[in-house]
């Protein structure tokens, strides 16, 4: 049974063009949809497909959330670290490197969760998801996914392997990419330049080549990223990456991409791969400000693991932008849906045209194609979205998630950060 969106004002995602119409989402992961006249459609396809009245509604494609940490959604609140970081590393150890450390199977299922529900009451209906759990690495991304199709939200996943807890780990990060991706899509993940060693870059990029993947990785965000690389490989990062040959894939991610020189940026803009951006996490960690600048027109956007909320990154790259970017309206709006042009391109399912937000939006001002932009910007917001169609079915109506019980799995989540709390204090 796919779905019938009844009286709709469909906005086409690429080319912005309005019209109305009733739009019939078909069944199935990587269907389409059918733009039909209003009063088409007839008795029988009402019977057999859920109609929603969709009257002075916007409808266009959900969302896709290009990068994301399903690892930190039980992160909010907790208690300060024993000690106070003053720097970006000290925020990796004492923070980060100690949270997932403590992870354990069900409380990255319920991470998991917790994160789909976010994302898809936000109109997200993809993740590509960079996930670290070292205490429980084997079944990790397995775990991820059962919980996200549980909740109905499509995922594109890696683990994230270092060499910070020494090699063995390093070789269980592979072998968990190397299974996970002999079942499926996914990449081949590595934390950052200053983690990662030779052998195990070299074996990563060899994972990647075998399944004809791609490498997903955090590049630059920190000046240390540079400093390290220079002192122990005497080249810098972009260029130790491009050695190796990680940016010859169309499918690998390099996220942040902040401290790069200008023949990085020159080298980078010439290559298949894509970066993402995440200028919320970046102010946040206090390490700068994405800048475009030679980069190239492969960009989109995530969230870094704040939030499951893409409207709400759209709106920090732009304003954030206005400060050192080379970014407009369009620009902006480009970066949040250039995720589905790096899904169709690499020919990865789960993102069909037949994935719609519905919109209940009343702006004193006229929505149209030229304008759509600036409303996502300046008036849209997550508060909106009403409707939600993943694959052609409702996974959000109302505002409520009908696939899950959500205060159930929020009951049950509080209860995982507690435990894991105590966990991370006990160490």
């Amino acid at each position: 049974m796919g779905t019938i969106l009844k009286n709709a004002t469909y906005i086409e995602w690429e080319s912005l063009s309005m019209r109305q119409c009733d739009i019939i989402a078909e069944d199935g992961k990587n269907a389409g949809i059918r733009l039909v006249n209003k009063k088409s459609v007839n008795q029988r396809a009402a019977e057999e497909n859920e109609v929603i009245d969709c009257s002075g509604k916007l409808i266009t494609k959900s969302f896709a959330i290009g990068h994301h940490h399903v690892y930190s959604a039980l992160a909010r609140g907790m208690p300060k670290p024993a000690r106070n970081p003053t720097n970006f590393r000290e925020i990796l150890k004492y923070i980060w490197w100690s949270l997932d450390q403590n992870l354990d199977r069900e409380s990255i299922r319920y991470s998991a969760l917790a994160t789909a529900i976010e994302a898809l009451k936000a109109g997200a209906t993809f993740v590509v998801d960079h996930h670290a759990s070292p205490g429980f690495i084997k079944g990790s991304l397995d775990t991820i996914a059962a919980a996200f199709e549980q909740a109905g939200i499509n995922h594109l996943l890696c683990y994230e392997v270092s060499d910070r807890y020494g090699k063995e780990k390093a070789a269980e990060g592979l072998e968990e990419c190397d299974s996970w991706l002999e079942k499926g899509q996914g990449l081949v993940g590595l934390h950052a330049s200053f983690t990662v060693g030779n052998e195990t870059l070299q074996r990563a990029v060899k994972l990647m080549q075998k399944h004809n993947s791609g490498i997903h990785m955090h590049l630059a965000e920190d000046k240390y990223d540079q400093e390290h690389c220079l002192r122990t490989y005497y080249q810098q990062v972009g260029q130790r990456l491009n050695e190796a040959g990680v940016l010859d894939s169309p499918k690998t991610i390099l996220v942040h991409g902040l401290h790069l020189d200008a023949g990085e940026r020159n080298i980078i803009g010439k290559k298949p791969c894509w970066i993402a951006e995440n200028m919320e996490s970046n102010l946040k960690n206090k390490v700068g400000c994405f800048s475009s600048r030679g980069l190239g027109e492969n960009i989109f956007l995530g969230t870094d693991g704040m939030h499951g909320d893409m409207l709400r990154s759209l709106k920090a790259a732009f304003f954030t932008g206005q400060l050192g970017d080379e970014i407009d309206f369009y620009t902006a709006y480009h970066r949040l849906r250039n995720i589905h042009r790096y899904l169709r391109e690499n020919d990865f399912s789960g993102d069909g045209e037949n994935n719609l937000v519905v919109i209940d939006y009343n702006s004193a001002t006229g929505v149209n194609s030229e304008n759509f932009p600036m409303h996502l910007i300046f008036g849209i917001n997550s508060s909106h979205i009403r409707d939600v169609i993943a694959g052609g079915k409702v996974v959000v109506k109302d505002r409520r998630l009908q696939t899950i019980d959500e205060e159930a799995v929020m009951k049950e989540a509080k209860q995982q950060a507690s435990m894991l709390w105590k966990r991370m204090s006990a160490h």
